[in-house]
C-alpha cells in the first residue's frame, strides 16, 4: 500500500502545532513574568517561519490553554492563579496530580486554642472550644503556591494534633482515619497585597498582588451546611 499523501490541511496543522509547542517552551524557558507582552504578531510570525493565519492560530490555542491572553493591541503570558476547576472540589494535592506535579508542603505553625467568637460562628461551636490550627507553605514543583491556614474543631478530629500533617493531602487523612470527606464549599475571593512574611514565603516581593481565598468545606453526610474546615489561603499570582 502506498504512504498516504499529506494533504495542505494536515501540513497547515503540523505548522501551528509545533508553533504552539515552541512559544511554549520560549516562555517558559525565558521565565517571562505574567503579564509581560510577547513580540508583535508580525515579529513572532517571522521568527517561527509561518504566516500570520498559523501564528493565530497557535496563539489561539496557548490562550484556552491558559498560557498567554489577549491584551490591548496585542498578546501577553497570562495572569496565573492555580485554582480548583469550576464545579469541582478538590484537595490541593490532588490539583496537583490532575495538573501533573508533585504537591508538597512545609508547616510552618501547628497548634491546639480556643477557637475565637467569630471561629465559633463559622465552624458551629461553642466560643472557647478546642480548635485545631494547622499553616503550611503549599508547593508544586518545589515552587511556592500559597500559605494554608486550616482550622478544624478538635470534635470532629480527635487526635490530629498528634499526626504527621505534613506529607500528603490533609483531606485525604480526614477521610482515610475520621471517616469525613468535605463535599460542598463556599468561598469568596478578594485581590490583596502580600505583606513582607508572606511576600518572603511566597518568593514575591512585598506588596505584589495576591488572592486572598476564604474557603469553607462541608460535611457532604448532613444535609445543612456543617462546616469541616475554615481555610484562609494566601495565593501567589504569577
Amino acid at each position: 500500500m502506498p504512504p498516504a499523501t499529506e494533504t495542505p490541511l494536515d501540513a497547515l496543522q503540523l505548522r501551528y502545532a509545533k508553533v504552539k509547542v515552541q512559544l511554549a517552551e520560549e516562555i517558559e524557558r525565558e521565565r517571562r513574568p505574567a503579564g509581560s507582552r510577547l513580540p508583535p504578531e508580525r515579529a513572532l510570525a517571522d521568527h517561527f517561519g509561518v504566516s500570520r493565519a498559523t501564528l493565530r492560530r497557535a496563539l489561539g490555542e496557548l490562550e484556552d490553554d491558559g498560557v498567554v491572553q489577549r491584551v490591548a493591541g496585542g498578546w501577553a503570558v497570562a495572569e496565573r492563579i492555580v485554582g480548583e476547576p469550576p464545579n469541582e472540589l478538590m484537595s490541593f494535592s490532588e490539583l496537583a496530580v490532575s495538573r501533573g506535579l508533585t504537591a508538597s508542603a512545609r508547616i510552618l505553625e501547628k497548634r491546639v486554642r480556643p477557637a475565637t467568637m467569630d471561629e465559633a460562628d463559622v465552624l458551629g461551636l461553642a466560643p472557647g472550644a478546642p480548635l485545631f490550627e494547622l499553616e503550611r507553605l503549599r508547593s508544586m514543583d518545589d515552587v511556592p503556591i500559597l500559605v494554608d491556614r486550616t482550622r478544624l474543631p478538635m470534635s470532629l478530629v480527635p487526635g490530629i494534633d498528634g499526626l504527621d500533617v505534613a506529607a500528603g493531602s490533609l483531606y485525604r487523612l480526614l477521610e482515610d482515619r475520621y471517616a469525613i470527606r468535605a463535599a460542598r464549599a463556599r468561598f469568596t475571593v478578594e485581590a490583596i497585597a502580600a505583606d513582607a512574611r508572606r511576600a518572603a514565603l511566597l518568593d514575591l516581593e512585598p506588596g505584589a498582588s495576591a488572592a486572598l481565598l476564604e474557603l469553607e468545606r462541608a460535611v457532604s453526610e448532613r444535609p445543612e451546611f456543617l462546616t469541616l474546615a475554615s481555610q484562609l489561603h494566601i495565593v501567589a499570582m504569577r
